[in-house]
């Protein structure tokens, strides 16, 4: 079995954020971070993608809010970093705490500083096929990965595991785009193994610590490991059993090394191009 990490294809994408930034002119992009709590995921993830800012020649800043925080000051709080004209770029951790009001939010963000694709406007676009607004930074990757690795989607049977906007739906949208025929599973759907074994590409977005294992996977599938969890030991997991699929799977990615390495990556370079004034901004802002 093939491990297809995400170091290689994160470079690839360094490279197009070098070419990028030459248009700035000197100017770094910043990038701002809102988290809520202090959920092990979403530090792990701030971590990650803060260093890869830093790696990328990007700047970016931390905005972290305590776990109870009332859904007005959270508002307040959030209204300035969308105005803050020194931020380019906006990613939020979600899910938020229940008493904020989480579509309030995915429509109060500017859409030319969205750069996670949760916004009404930018969501519309990824749905319509429409390349002039920020897809979710996951679901690009994925299909990045696929991509450096001369993996096809055209024609290729793909399920998804996850039926979440940040995730597997927009996900769908955008293998729909390349020519994939998908199929979107979860938890109410009916011999959910033997669909996820008929697929040549099965995308796991569960969201549950090692849900997926070799029962799940056809013989010389692909399988895409997008989970982030931390299992009782305090370890970083996928939502594959990754060690299950020797012998099954033709290519697999790992966590961590894999996807998440390459959604930070997207992630950067979605900050370049909303600080670039005649792109994304003015198309979508």
């Amino acid at each position: 079995m093939i491990t297809l990490k995400g170091a290689a294809v994160s470079a690839k994408i360094k490279e197009q954020v070098e070419t990028l930034l030459t248009d700035l002119k000197g100017k770094t992009p910043k990038l701002a971070i809102v988290r809520v709590g202090e959920r092990p995921d979403d530090l792990s993830y701030e971590r990650g993608a803060l260093k890869k800012m830093e790696s990328f020649g990007l700047m970016g800043e931390s905005f972290a809010f305590p776990q109870d925080i009332t859904d007005e000051a959270f508002k307040e709080e959030f209204a300035k970093i969308n105005e803050n004209p020194d931020i380019d770029g906006i990613l939020l951790l979600r899910p938020l705490p229940k008493q904020i009001k989480e579509k309030d939010i995915e429509h109060m963000i500017d859409p030319g500083k969205d750069l996670d694709g949760i916004s009404p406007e930018n969501i519309a676009r990824v749905f319509a096929g429409d390349d002039t607004g920020f897809a979710p930074c996951t679901a690009e990757a994925v299909v990045e990965v696929l991509k450096a690795n001369d993996i096809s989607l055209t024609g290729k049977r793909v399920a998804i595991v996850g039926r979440s906007m940040v995730v597997g739906r927009p996900l769908s949208m955008l293998m729909l785009k390349e020519n994939a025929t998908v199929t979107i599973c979860h938890t109410r759907t009916e011999d959910l193994k033997e669909t996820c074994k008929n697929a040549q590409i099965l995308v796991a977005a569960a969201g549950r610590a090692r849900m997926v294992d070799a029962s799940y996977v056809g013989t010389d599938a692909i399988v895409v490991d997008v989970g982030i969890n931390v299992d009782e030991d305090g370890k970083l997991c996928g939502d594959v059993d990754f060690g299950s699929l020797e012998g099954t799977a033709s290519m697999a990615t790992p966590v961590p090394g894999g996807v998440g390495a390459v959604t930070t990556a997207v992630l950067a370079r979605h900050l370049v191009l909303a600080a670039l004034p005649e792109t994304i901004n003015e198309t979508v802002g």
